[in-house]
């Protein structure tokens, strides 16, 4: 049977630094941040993931963004090329971290740039987001590596926000959902959920029907219940500040055989 795992990168004292694009800078707490990465973990954990912590890099101030790091399609690792070069020395560990899991190992290369935050991924469906950090070259290489392995690469924009899972994230039926103000065209995916608040657009599918949330999308949880689902919440209020939301934490693996 497949284990689920899921890479997770403790924040860097310098975290505060981090890179905001689309939001205004407010002071970011680092005890509450790790306070708040800790217990994100444990939700985790609990729902029966097995949390891998890939090494510290302390002087990567967006670090703890680990999904930004790597794309994974069933046992493949495409290694990110990130659009902000300050975050290219975060892959070296992830990079290192996938290798011991027995993942096969791919790379996006210059003029490639591409953060995994643009990476949605629905059933064998990639849509991959045309942002400001991952380019048309990036999506060549995608589709190169991912679509000899059964993947369909879709490329859709992404003008209002950093990253398309900045925007969408996906339910367990592989329905879409977003809040409408973000999404550049939500009549690009299939099935498409309009959800109340901001933060409401990230859910973590952790199985069994549970949902990891935010704690600042109350209504979203509210109606994700009354649709059925369970949703799991979590506290990521120093990481909201600096654009990340609970897909950003983690690096979700599903199909790897333990």
């Amino acid at each position: 049977m497949p284990s689920k795992k899921a890479l997770i990168r403790r924040p860097s004292p310098r975290l505060a630094e981090g890179l905001v694009t689309h939001i205004e800078r407010e002071k970011v707490d680092p005890d509450l941040a790790l306070e708040q990465w800790e217990a994100y973990g444990e939700a985790l954990r609990t729902h029966g993931w097995e949390t891998i912590e890939v090494d510290p890099a302390d002087d990567c101030p967006d670090s703890v963004f680990v999904e930004d790091t790597v794309v994974m399609y069933k046992n493949v690792a495409l290694i990110a090329r990130p659009g902000a070069e300050s975050r290219r020395e975060e892959t070296a560990g992830v990079e290192e971290a996938v290798a011991r899991l027995g993942c096969s190992v791919n790379w996006i290369w210059e003029p490639g740039t591409l953060d995994g935050g643009d990476v949605l991924k629905v059933d064998d469906t990639l849509y991959v987001g045309r942002s400001e950090r991952t380019n048309a070259a990036a999506v060549q290489q995608v589709r190169a590596v991912f679509e000899p392995l059964g993947a369909r690469v879709v490329s859709v924009p992404v003008t209002r926000v950093l990253h398309l899972k900045s925007a969408v994230t996906a339910l367990p039926d592989g329905t879409v959902v977003g809040h409408v103000p973000l999404v550049d065209k939500p009549a690009l995916f299939p099935r498409f959920l309009p959800v109340p608040e901001e933060s409401g657009s990230h859910v973590v599918v952790l199985g069994g029907g549970k949902l990891l949330m935010a704690a600042s999308a109350p209504k979203t949880a509210e109606l994700l219940a009354d649709l059925g689902h369970e949703p799991v919440v979590v506290d990521i209020s120093e990481f909201e500040k600096l654009e990340g939301c609970v897909t950003c934490l983690s690096v979700r693996m599903r199909e790897l055989y333990a």
